[in-house]
């Protein structure tokens, strides 16, 4: 009898379709898209010269092949993948490496039991897939609430002030009633695209006046230089003349020191 080799039913499983849309908005409001645009983007900046930094904002993640279990984390941070374009994140073509990092901003959908519904599963998945760091903010009730991976579950921070990433390095400066505060490792604060831009513009500014006063100073300095070579040059004249006038009463038999 001829044994036939075993096929995986993974193997024989048709393939399926990753849509890269699950048909709902970014955000609710103008505050919750406020929020993810500036740790999305300001994590960006900070990873920018580290090419193995992966973050998305609203990107479906996709972690198990042959099935449409998906979440889309409103920012995620994925350490040892590869910058570039995505339709989604499909973990088994990512070298099996799950988001290690996912943020969720809080709107007031979130609020009602449908969408604390819908935060208890994405708990679930992202305990369930290997998140090791899971941070929620309510930019409305200004709530900060934290989770740790610690073995195979997701336990939560007891006390989220002045709290240090383990694997991102930002501290949250955080009170409660008070807006959230995040900076970076070199303490640089978390800014908008607009203070961003104005911070830039200042320092364009300053630049720039910098660079006057460096030209100015450079100037005054020529100026100096060429006024002590202009009495430099009187200087040596004065002596030509006084010279001279000495050999002519010389010639005329005048010693020119009873002058």
């Amino acid at each position: 009898m001829t044994l036939q080799p075993l096929i995986s039913e993974e193997a024989i499983a048709p393939e399926i379709d990753y849509p890269d849309s699950d048909g709902n908005p970014m955000a609710d409001n103008t505050e919750q898209y406020r929020w993810i645009v500036i740790i999305k983007e300001n994590l960006e900046i900070m990873f920018a010269d580290d090419p193995n930094v992966f973050i998305a904002g609203d990107l479906l993640w996709y972690p198990v092949r042959r099935t449409q279990k998906r979440v889309a984390p409103d920012v995620m941070v994925a350490l040892g993948r590869p910058k570039g374009r995505r339709g989604s994140y499909k973990q088994w073509l990512e070298d099996n490496i799950a988001p290690q990092v996912v943020f969720e901003i809080l709107s007031p959908s979130n609020k009602d039991r449908r969408g604390q519904d819908s935060l208890e599963d994405k708990f679930d998945f992202y305990q369930t897939y290997g998140v090791h760091e899971y941070y929620i903010y309510d930019p409305d009730d200004l709530i900060l609430e934290g989770w740790q991976r610690v073995g195979d579950r997701l336990v939560q921070i007891p006390s989220m002030l002045n709290w240090v990433s383990p694997l991102l390095g930002i501290r949250f400066d955080w009170a409660f009633g008070q807006e959230l505060i995040i900076s970076r490792p070199d303490g640089q604060r978390f800014l908008s695209p607009v203070e961003i831009s104005q911070r830039l513009q200042q320092s364009e500014i300053q630049v720039w006046q910098e660079q006057q006063r460096t030209a100015q100073e450079r100037r005054r300095a020529e100026a100096q230089q060429q006024r002590a070579e202009q009495e430099s040059q009187r200087a040596e004249q004065e002596s030509i003349r006084a010279n001279r006038l000495a050999e002519r009463l010389r010639a005329l038999g005048i010693d020119p020191d009873d002058v």
